[in-house]
């Protein structure tokens, strides 16, 4: 018997409002972190740092996405200040792969659902992606309008650059932490729209498509060959444009897609392709103009599937590959509990309200809608959003 469309109505919205807030204390510490960096981190500082596209450039990089780790939309932000600061390309991007693929909780819900092998590709994934990235980047980085893509995204928040002398001070002052306050809900004013939809879409597709539409969408057997491999990997970025709210929301499809026959390069693609999705796109575009945008979008895409193909022949090669039979069944997640999750919750909600009084007492304002047809239509999708989860709740009660 089918599920009445009402059910289906609620689960939906349940699921997307339960998704968002799984991810909101990591959207909160990636835009603190950014913002923090935009007041406090001098251009020239940065330059020093990681100007330059050397292996300290992008070891630091990759050091600084880790112990910034967030979910993809506060990745993009952080990455953005870095760049605009003056950090070179590589050491950027590196920054944005390290902190959404060298992920500690994301590599304990892998565990939980995937088993540990699929963890061990996830980590060491993660530093091929940044290597194959930077060899990529160095052989096609006369496509790139590296400069240009820069002053856009310094034209974004009007950055003032303040001397290597006072930032201490300005991290100890009211003003400099007022900064952080209006640099932060800007940050949130970018991407509520975008943020919005993309939930609301994850939790329609979550509930309404039938998970053998995303089984039909991978080909193979139990023992594919290279060009099975090679098509399921270019599938996963498809396949999570459909489901995309980063990583942390794919990994239970994940197991469900694995434990029906998706081989383990297919899932690895599926896992790494939250940077590949059009919401990304459209971030990037924003922040650094489309042809850098599109630019990325490849370095990206190229480097996944390479990767997810070398984990494999890697993991076969040493009697490493997991069977489908240890995937643990996908059942009905449980969002709201009282854990870990609810505390920092609790706390970026608290530090949210707090930012957002102080910038509308400093500024006058708290956020507008954007300006363009592009933001005037998803302002309206996103009040169409809203209303769909409104209902959902209220008449599945």
């Amino acid at each position: 018997m089918e599920e009445p469309f009402v059910q289906l109505w609620h689960r939906s919205a349940v699921t997307a409002l339960g998704l968002f807030w799984t991810a909101f204390w990591a959207f909160g510490l990636g835009y603190l972190v950014s913002s923090m960096i935009q007041v406090f981190v001098t251009r020239d500082r940065m330059q020093r740092a990681m100007g330059t596209e050397g292996p300290r450039s992008v070891a630091l990089g990759t050091f600084f996405g880790f112990v910034s780790s967030s979910c993809s939309f506060a990745a993009l932000s952080g990455t953005r200040a870095l760049f605009a600061k003056g950090a070179g390309l590589v050491p950027s991007l590196a920054f944005l792969l390290a902190s959404t693929n060298l992920v500690i909780e994301l590599g304990i819900i892998i565990g939980i659902f995937l088993g540990w092998q699929f963890v061990v590709g996830e980590y060491v994934g993660g530093v091929l992606l940044i290597l194959l990235m930077w060899l990529v980047v160095r052989l096609t980085r006369g496509f790139a309008p590296i400069e240009r893509a820069r002053e856009t995204a310094q034209s974004q928040k009007n950055d003032t650059d303040s001397s290597d002398k006072d930032w201490k001070a300005k991290a100890t002052s009211r003003e400099g932490w007022g900064e952080v306050a209006t640099r932060y809900v800007m940050e949130w004013g970018m991407v509520w729209k975008d943020v919005t939809v993309g939930f609301t879409i994850a939790g329609i597709i979550a509930a309404f498509v039938p998970r053998r539409f995303f089984e039909w969408l991978f080909i193979g057997g139990d023992d594919p060959n290279f060009f099975e491999l090679l098509a399921q990997a270019l599938v996963g970025p498809v396949a999570a444009f459909f489901t995309f709210i980063g990583s942390m929301g794919n990994i239970p499809l994940a197991a469900v897609l694995y434990g029906n026959g998706v081989a383990f390069a297919g899932i690895m693609a599926f896992i790494f392709s939250d940077l590949v999705v059009i919401p990304v796109l459209r971030v990037n575009a924003k922040y650094y103009g489309w042809r850098m945008a599109v630019y990325i979008l490849g370095v990206f895409l190229v480097v996944l599937v390479a990767t997810a193909l070398l984990l494999h022949y890697g993991f076969a090669a040493l009697g490493l590959l997991p069977s489908a039979d240890q995937v643990r069944a996908v059942t009905e997640r449980e969002f709201f509990k009282i854990d870990y999750t609810f505390w920092f919750n609790i706390g970026f909600i608290a530090l949210t309200v707090v930012f957002l009084v102080w910038k509308v007492r400093r500024t006058g304002s708290s956020f507008s809608t954007g300006d363009g047809a592009i933001e005037k239509v998803l302002f309206w999708l996103a009040m169409i959003a809203y209303a769909w989860l409104g209902g959902g709740l209220l008449f599945g009660l």
